[in-house]
């Protein structure tokens, strides 16, 4: 599209804003094929959408949406409650491309009651409205099966999947299965239950998968004081025993306040790249919560927490045919709801019941992010990797990580070791040991810079590819000071450099970044905070390990190893006659000469009376 061809398409769009009222309403973008791409509401409809044609509107979503519209229609409502549910109805209805999607996804499964003439009720992962209605999804399975098992002990809900028809059942056309003979079906195919009993306790089971128990609960108890009158006792028994069940299932859900008679709480949870958020619901009646589910929606915009939320409401109320008048969320919206009011409680139960929300909004959130990161190991890596960047603010990606330590006792047998950390992970073939070769005494300062030069002089010449992305000291200020002088002021390397210093109790207690070196907010208890404590950890093992290795050699070495000319066999034959080193110092060459020969008799005495040859 060329310039003129642009400037007409805006013209005609803000020519069709002019036009518009200033009446609440809902509007329609279309795309070059006249298909609706995106439903949307407002108290103002002029004003709403002539916002969308501004200059100053700079978020790139809404720009690519505003570059597709290539035609808009709208509808004029009397109030903005009708203005809600009419874009909630046309989002349904197209799925416009860029609205907000409801990720109903098949990770957690649903509850269904099929649409059949004697319906049945299953877990599924595979939503298809056609079949029938879906309670879900659930993200506690065990919840999922606590209320099945709950309805197939009371209803006992038929399991076959065999056509019925009521002429068939008449015509004696089918043969029970062993659900009836072990009764866990009542046998409505052979007549055994009526069509009329079954669709009775269909509609409490759906009532209970709706979250409506403490009203099941009373009708069972009516129910049975009724058979009991009339002298139904088997009956009155029957009932007596499904109402003692649901009271036994009901006393285990959490009771918040008996004022509390029918309320509905909504929290919103972003995910950590604000992608998608997760939007818990609970239903509370007779001052128990009966319902707790969280839903993912995907942002197809820059949609704000308030705009997402005030569209997943009322689709979520309709979804379990909430009826409640008051409707519990974390912050004002603007809009209102038709026969219900928003409430932000301060404080008491109420307060309770948005922080239980929200709480759960995180979990759902939390087992999602373990999920997905089980199924493929890499992505939390680069979770961990990207949660670093953001906190230390660095320019690329901490793919590798490396980290120094020094080891020496009082400054003998001085030596340090690097480890290189990937993706978060060790990579061993990378580690590297390092004897300390000019610095004198235990001064720890002056071998890492050292071991820092010497690593990264030789890394720029054969490969510089390979420099690190991170370095972390194993120590504090002054760690970081000294390698800083090193890999900037000498080698003027670009590289990030940060420290994990520790506590009186020698404990890593706070990661350090910058210079001046800041302290890093880091929850101890988080993901990021174990890995770095764990590569701080690998480094200082590492460095010991090699330490009292080459101090053990150094310990066994003695004055025989020094002796060239002879071997292992000829040591071990002069330690075994001799006994000792001292002895074999003092022997004559007669006495070397009857272990071990002539010529290497000679190489021992010379190596141990090196006098006596300089005087011959």
């Amino acid at each position: 599209m060329n310039k003129q061809e642009k400037e007409q398409r805006l013209s005609y769009l803000k020519n069709i804003v002019l036009s518009m009222p200033e009446k609440p309403g809902s509007y329609q973008f279309y795309d070059e094929n006249h298909t609706i791409i995106y439903v949307g509401k407002a108290k103002k409809l002029k004003s709403r959408v002539s916002s969308y044609f501004h200059k100053e509107v700079d978020r790139f979503k809404t720009k690519v949406l505003v570059s597709k519209i290539r035609d808009i229609s709208y509808t004029v409502v009397n109030t903005e409650e009708d203005a809600l549910l009419l874009e909630n109805s046309l989002i349904k209805k197209y799925n416009p491309r860029y609205n907000v999607l409801l990720k109903d996804g098949k990770t957690y499964p649903s509850i269904c009651v099929t649409n059949e003439l004697y319906p049945r009720i299953f877990k599924t992962r595979t939503i298809n409205r056609k079949t029938g209605t879906y309670f879900g999804p659930y993200s506690h399975i065990s919840s999922m099966y606590a209320v099945l098992e709950l309805i197939k002990k009371l209803y006992r809900p038929r399991t076959c999947r065999i056509p019925l028809t009521r002429e068939g059942i008449a015509q004696g056309k089918y043969k029970p299965c062993l659900d009836f003979h072990i009764k866990n079906c009542g046998g409505p195919c052979i007549n055994r239950q009526s069509f009329d009993d079954y669709q009775h306790n269909i509609a409490q089971a759906r009532e209970i998968l709706k979250g409506h128990t403490r009203e099941v609960e009373r009708l069972l108890y009516e129910e049975m004081q009724q058979a009991a009158a009339e002298l139904r006792f088997e009956e009155a028994e029957v009932l007596k025993n499904r109402y003692l069940a649901l009271e036994n299932f009901c006393s285990k859900s959490e009771v918040v306040s008996h004022t509390i008679t029918d309320v509905d709480v909504f929290t919103i949870v972003d995910d950590d790249s604000r992608r998608n958020a997760f939007i818990n619901y609970i239903h509370v009646t007779n001052g128990t919560i009966n319902q707790s589910f969280t839903f993912e929606y995907k942002r197809k915009l820059d949609e704000s927490d308030q705009e997402l939320l005030l569209t997943a409401i009322p689709e979520i109320r309709e979804r379990f045919k909430s009826n409640a008048k008051e409707v519990i969320v974390p912050f004002e919206i603007d809009w209102k709801l038709p026969d219900a009011e928003f409430f932000i409680p301060q404080r008491g139960d109420k307060k309770h019941l948005l922080e239980l929300s929200e709480m759960n909004g995180r979990q759902y959130k939390f087992d999602r992010l373990k999920q997905a990161e089980k199924l493929n190991p890499e992505q939390k890596q680069t979770r961990l990797m990207k949660e670093l960047q953001q906190k230390l603010q660095l320019p690329r990606l901490p793919y590798r990580i490396e980290c120094f330590d020094n080891s020496n006792i009082s400054g003998t047998d001085a030596v340090a070791g690097c480890v290189v950390f990937k993706a978060m992970k060790p990579s061993k073939s990378d580690y590297r040991k390092y004897n300390i070769k000019t610095v004198t005494g235990p001064d720890d300062y002056a071998s890492m810079q050292e071991v820092v030069r010497r690593r990264y002089s030789r890394m720029m010449e054969e490969d510089p590819e390979q420099l690190p992305d991170l370095i972390v000291t194993d120590g504090g200020q002054g760690q970081m000071s000294v390698v800083r002088e090193v890999v900037e002021d000498e080698l003027h390397l670009d590289i990030p450099i940060a420290g994990l210093a520790k506590d009186d109790r020698h404990r890593t207690n706070e990661l350090l970044y910058g210079n001046p070196p800041q302290t890093i907010g880091l929850d101890v208890k988080s993901e990021l905070f174990h890995v770095l404590t764990r590569l701080q950890d690998e480094v200082h093992r590492y460095a010991i390990t090699f330490h009292r290795d080459k101090r053990s050699k150094h310990a066994l070495h003695s004055a025989l190893d020094d002796v060239r000319g002879i071997g292992p066999k000829t040591r071990e034959l002069l330690i075994k006659h001799f006994k000792s080193v001292k002895r074999i110092e003092t022997a004559d060459t007669q006495q070397l000469t009857s272990v071990i020969g002539t010529s290497k008799a000679q190489l021992v005495y010379n190596f141990f009376h090196p006098n006596e040859q300089e005087t011959k």
